[in-house]
């Protein structure tokens, strides 16, 4: 099994090749389906004057994502670290393309 850093490298590659032009930030929120079979997604990003606006990453995108999500998410549970309680079923990723510097903020039923 991969770390959870190689998963969180591959998501914020994803996140770097699908950024707007113009684009500092990048802010997606995701929340997986109870099958882990599908997922909604919020896209937005900040540019360098503080703007706010949304955008689409595409199908190949939030499936990759989806793929990593649920990666991501077994290992959680694989290496107990849900405390006894259900996983995550959502998060935010920031990706702040200037500082090179990812965070994930995990969402729970």
């Amino acid at each position: 099994m991969r770390s959870d850093d190689d998963i969180y490298n591959d998501i914020g590659s994803i996140l770097f090749q699908i950024a707007p032009d113009g684009a500092c930030k990048i802010i997606m929120r995701a929340q997986l389906s109870q099958e882990l079979d599908s997922c909604e997604y919020e896209y937005d990003y900040i540019d360098k004057q503080g703007n706010v606006a949304w955008f689409t990453a595409g199908g190949r995108a939030n499936t990759d994502i989806l793929a990593l999500l649920t990666e991501l998410r077994s290992w959680y549970v694989e290496n107990k670290l849900t405390g006894g309680l259900p996983a995550w079923s959502g998060c935010e990723v920031t990706l702040d393309l200037v500082e090179v510097k990812i965070s994930i903020d995990f969402v729970y039923p």
